[in-house]
Formats: structure tokens, sequence, C-alpha cells
């Protein structure tokens, strides 16, 4: 680029965070504001008091609304940026402020109803949304669309989490990769910004028991063991969710293709009602459930744990199935989180003389689960980094995702999330 490109782009990176980080508050503001108004309250202590009817009114009617608004705008639904740069390079895909506003309105729906998708998709795509805008009133390259779309995911990124350097590397690992050498900088100056205006708003993960550099090597011991236990969950929730989603598309798809989005929003609001009536751990994005874990604050015996995890798994699969607009990326830390913690107690019950602080498997589960599913090892590493500031966590997480990643990719592909050989 010449120095007065340079000097644009430059600016538009600035705009476009700080613009992508207001967006970002507003939209992480109502998606709880929403959830306290569904739910009359915190949903994990209202919950419980609120009639069985309503917890089944609520998901379903809200999913229905987030359909209709599909059906009006298709832009609203849920995409990955990498799709979003394609479509938009490709003019199949043309964004609207009232587009912006229809996406944050319908995710933040979603959500705070109780569908188990995360909140990280949609902010890489709000970003993505705003940097489209501003790179159309920039006058930049065509060729550099892709770039402004990256600059303004990782900003999304980076505030919805409260992370730069998390914001940095999902951009970079998921469609910023051949542009790391010419515009990581850009990257850093979005991602920086836009979590700078987010930071004041909303509240990051925090692991409050970091030891920083020390490490207790008996995790190392404990972390071996882990590595059957980590993979074989992984196993089963690609499993599970492809079987799930075999049959609803064997099922349903074909014998309702004319109102198949209605028909899957109905069958997702009662799965999500039944789902809250069970245990308001096992809906939502996860969060709340990764916060409380990795910071001691929810104790669970073995087989809750068990079946909040496979709740969990249903729950995700449906929420995407029923075009809740939300992303992956928290709810599998989320069950990361319960099959790391649930190790720990159960490690601790084995061996009496050796104790592990379950905390510090919460967090490493909630990295692992993730960046193994989503083969995202750099951001497995630095939200593992960024979260909790520990060698314990981040140590493990370096070196078992290696091992559990190539024992997943021997029997799956992981970049469709099939068995091999069913392609």
């Amino acid at each position: 680029m010449d120095k007065s490109l340079k000097l644009t782009f430059i600016l538009f990176t600035l705009i476009t965070g700080i613009i992508t980080g207001i967006f970002i508050v507003i939209y992480g503001l109502l998606t709880k504001f929403l959830s306290y108004l569904l739910f009359w309250g915190d949903p994990f202590e209202s919950i419980e008091h609120l009639p069985w009817w309503y917890l089944y009114l609520i998901p379903t009617v809200s999913i229905l609304i987030v359909n209709y608004m599909i059906s009006k705008d298709d832009s609203v639904k849920e995409y990955g940026v990498a799709e979003i740069a394609q479509a938009v390079e490709e003019n199949r895909l043309v964004f609207t402020w009232k587009s912006l506003f229809n996406k944050i309105v319908a995710s933040a729906l979603s959500l705070s109803s109780g569908f188990a998708v995360g909140n990280e998709g949609p902010s890489a795509a709000i970003g993505a949304m705003v940097a489209d805008k501003f790179h159309e009133f920039f006058k930049l390259p065509k060729k550099l669309l892709k770039v402004s779309l990256s600059v303004g995911a990782s900003g999304g990124i980076a505030a919805i989490f409260v992370s730069p350097i998390t914001g940095i590397m999902f951009a970079i690992e998921n469609i910023a990769y051949e542009f790391v050498r010419d515009f990581a900088g850009y990257l850093i100056l979005s991602s920086v910004t836009a979590f700078s205006v987010a930071l004041y708003f909303l509240e990051p993960l925090i692991f409050n028991y970091s030891a920083g550099k020390f490490i207790e090597y008996r995790n190392i011991f404990a972390g071996i063991l882990f590595i059957p236990v980590i993979t074989f969950f992984i196993y089963f929730y690609l499993i599970l969710k492809d079987k799930l989603l075999e049959f609803l598309n064997k099922f349903l798809t074909s014998r309702f293709l004319k109102y198949k989005n209605y028909i899957f929003a109905l069958i997702g609001g009662g799965v999500i009602g039944t789902i809250l009536l069970i245990s308001p751990y096992a809906a939502f994005s996860g969060h709340e459930l990764v916060n409380f874990l990795i910071n001691d604050k929810l104790h669970l015996a073995y087989s809750v744990i068990f079946v909040i995890i496979v709740l969990r798994i249903i729950a995700t699969a449906v929420s995407i199935y029923a075009n809740a607009v939300g992303g992956i990326f928290i709810a599998l830390m989320s069950i990361g989180a319960l099959v790391g913690y649930g190790y720990a107690e159960m490690f601790n019950a084995f061996f009496s003389n050796i104790t592990i602080e379950p905390f510090y498997f919460a967090a490493i589960g909630a990295a692992l689960f993730m960046g193994v599913n989503m083969k995202l090892p750099l951001t497995a590493l630095v939200v593992a980094l960024e979260i909790t500031y520990d060698y314990n966590v981040i140590v493990p997480t370096g070196i078992l995702y290696i091992i559990v990643s190539f024992l997943v990719t021997l029997t799956f592909d992981i970049h469709k999330m099939i068995f091999k050989g069913k392609k």
C-alpha cells in the first residue's frame, strides 16, 4: 500500500474499532437486559420459580420471531466471517444499517431466551458489517475487502470477550492468515480500540486463582490422564451431534421443506423449554457457566455434570438447527469446562494423596474443547492466557492440544464435523 492508502486504512481501522466497540456494548447489554426481562430477574435464580408453561413459551415465541426476521432479511442469519467475506465479494450479500440492527436484536433475543449459542459469531459478523459500511465510505480498493472484514471481525471478538489478543488470533486463524505479514497491525489496532470501548461496559471472563508463572507439577500427571477423558468427550460430542442432526435432516427437512424454519423453531422452543425445566445451566450461551466453574463458584455431582454435558450438546445442535443467531465458541468452552471440572473432582476421589484444583482443569477443558473442535490452536492458547494468566492452564493447554487434536482427527474431519468416509 502507498502512504496515502495506509493513512486512510489507519483511519478506517480506528473508526471501525470504535463503532464496532459501541455496537458490541449495545449488543451485550441488550442481551443481558432481555434475559432479565424475559425471566423476571437473573435466569439462574428465577427460573425455578417460574411456571412450566412459561419456560416453553419464551424460547418458542422468541425463536419464531427470529425466524420471521430471517425470512425478511437473510443477512440476519448466522454466517461465518469467511462466508460473509466471500458473499460480499461476489455481491451475493448486501449489508444495510437496518440489517445490522436486526442482527443485534435477533441474536440478543436468541441468547436471552435460553438458546445454547454463543455471542462470538454475531459479534464477529457485527464487526464485519460495520467494516463493510466504512470500507465503502472510505472508498477503499475491493482487493482489501477481506482484510477490512477481518479488521471488523477481530474488533467484534475482542469487544465481546473483552479480550484484545483473542480477537486478533480469532481473525487471523479464521480468515486473515495470508494477510498476517502485511495487515496484522490493523487487526491489532481494531481489536485494541474495540476492546477499550467495551472494557468499561462489559464483563470479561476472569480467573480469580491465578498462580502466574508458578507451575504445580502434580498437574502434569493429572494432565496426562486427562487426555483420554477429554478425547472421549470430544468424540461423544461429535457423534451425538452428528446423529442428532442426521435424524432431524432425515425425518423433518424432507417432509416440511416449505415451512421447515418454523417447524424447526417450534422444535427448538420445545427442546430449550424442556432443558430450562431440567437445569438452566444446560441452556443459554454458557458464558456464566464457564465463569462459575473456573472460579469454583458452582459445585455439581458427577451425575449432574454428565447430564448437563449431554443436554448442552443437544441444546447447541438444536439451537443452531432452529436458526438461533449465534456461534458455538463459548458453547463449546462451557462443555469443556464441565468435562474438566468433573474430571478433577473424580481424580481427587481416586487419588486422595494427590489433590488437583478443579477450576484449573475447568479452564484447560474449556480451551481444549473449543480449540480442537474449531481447529483454532492459537486462539485456544490465547484464551487460556488472557483468561487465567496462569502457567498451570497455559502449558497443559498447549501440550494437550497437539495430542488430543491428533487423536480426534484419526476418526473425524474436524472442518466438516463428520465421520471420515461419510463425505
